[in-house]
């Protein structure tokens, strides 16, 4: 598996959210301000640990160790996903791939009764051509029409540029923001920007707040594979890059396989919140040699 070695913590947010126990399906006041915890935890060979138990974790907030006192081990909680498709000119020998792939992917973990999955676009502008939806139709029909400009679109375009930030900003702003669960933005990119008036840390930042994850597909050159590693290593996703030994076929399978293994771990701070802000976290395990994919902040909400 040709993964990345991110060693970070984790997607939290400190809103009221209901929180699981493993002991028991409890439901919990959403006026409980729980730090709702998802990690992702994997051996030295990549492979997903699915074994491990509350006490095998410690979770530190600001330096400080916190009580964890939620816990479970199978996710049950709904998914929402953003597939961010980049259909700069950069991408045209490659789209046609990222759109079948997306909906080979979209496919297979979409739970209707549970899940909703957007489509969303950026080259010269950001657009959503298929909002929040759990219909596989709906999104096929959508991504059939996800392409790069035409000819006389380019032409007819003022400005230019590859808006990938602002785009991270918009989706975590207007979509993710309001969502329970867990979310995860989706790039396919060569990771070039060129334009936006966000900054990265400006996306970063948008998508902690948003208790989002963002997962990296880089399709050709290196030129922006830094800007997509930090993106997914400071959000708490994964980063992975289309290969002759990892097709994106297989890079879709490892996103889902993560997104159905997580850890969901919840704790209340001991810190009670006076001014809003981010707050540092840091996840370990008792056992030595695995590596905790998450982001290391969340935002603490008066």
């Amino acid at each position: 598996m040709n993964r990345r070695s991110f060693l970070v913590a984790l997607p939290l947010g400190a809103a009221g959210l209901h929180a699981q126990q493993q002991e028991a399906d409890t439901v919990f006041s959403t006026d409980v301000k729980v730090v709702s915890v998802l990690a992702t935890v994997l051996d030295k060979q990549g492979h997903l640990i699915h074994d491990l138990t509350k006490e095998d974790f410690q979770v530190l907030e600001n330096g400080r160790p916190q009580n964890i006192k939620y816990f479970s081990r199978d996710s049950e909680l709904p998914l929402t996903i953003g597939l961010m498709v980049d259909t700069s000119m950069s991408q045209v020998n490659v789209i046609a791939k990222e759109r079948a792939a997306s909906f080979r992917f979209v496919d297979r973990i979409l739970r209707p009764d549970r899940d909703q999955v957007f489509v969303m676009t950026f080259d010269m502008t950001v657009q959503t051509p298929q909002p929040l939806t759990s219909s596989p139709r709906a999104l096929e029909k959508a991504l059939a029409f996800v392409d790069t400009p035409t000819r006389a679109e380019l032409r007819n375009q003022l400005g230019g540029g590859t808006l990938l930030f602002d785009s991270v900003v918009l989706a975590s702003k207007t979509i993710m923001a309001k969502r329970q669960g867990r979310k995860a933005l989706i790039i396919m990119s060569d990771g070039g920007e060129n334009g936006s008036d966000a900054a990265m840390t400006d996306s970063i930042e948008a998508a902690q707040r948003a208790d989002t994850m963002i997962y990296s597909i880089l399709f050709g050159g290196n030129e922006g594979k830094s800007i997509l590693q930090r993106m997914s290593r400071e959000t708490g996703g994964g980063f992975f890059e289309v290969s002759k030994k990892q097709s994106i076929d297989e890079i879709f399978d490892v996103i889902q396989a993560e997104l159905r293994g997580q850890y969901s771990l919840g704790y209340v701070s001991d810190e009670p919140v006076r001014i809003s802000g981010f707050r540092k976290l840091q996840l370990t395990t008792r056992q030595k040699g695995l590596t905790i994919q998450a982001r290391d902040r969340y935002w603490a909400q008066r």
